[in-house]
């Protein structure tokens, strides 16, 4: 069982963003809860990547060709913790 939880800067960051972005965000939130990362990440579909350099630990998952998803997961036990830190334009 999976649990994903965003704190006030991402929801601010999701009210900026058309609502198509943000649907596709809570439907990969969805998911995870219901099935939990590992099985979300074997879709191809999200690009579920780790990341690298200062962003070491973190994953992003992709929304379009613009938009990513930040997360980390933790583990506490049985229970997966997927904490969204941001959602942003990523700037190719």
């Amino acid at each position: 069982m999976a649990q994903v939880t965003w704190g006030r800067r991402v929801e601010k960051q999701l009210s900026k963003l058309p609502d198509y972005i943000v649907e596709k965000f809570r439907f990969w939130a969805a998911l995870v809860e219901e099935s939990g990362v590992r099985e979300v990440r074997k879709s191809k579909g999200f690009h579920d990547e780790p990341l690298k350099g200062d962003r070491r630990g973190q994953r992003s998952v992709r929304l379009n060709r613009l938009y990513r998803a930040i997360y980390v997961e933790t583990s506490n036990g049985e229970l997966e913790l997927i904490e969204v830190l941001e959602v942003n334009n990523h700037e190719y």
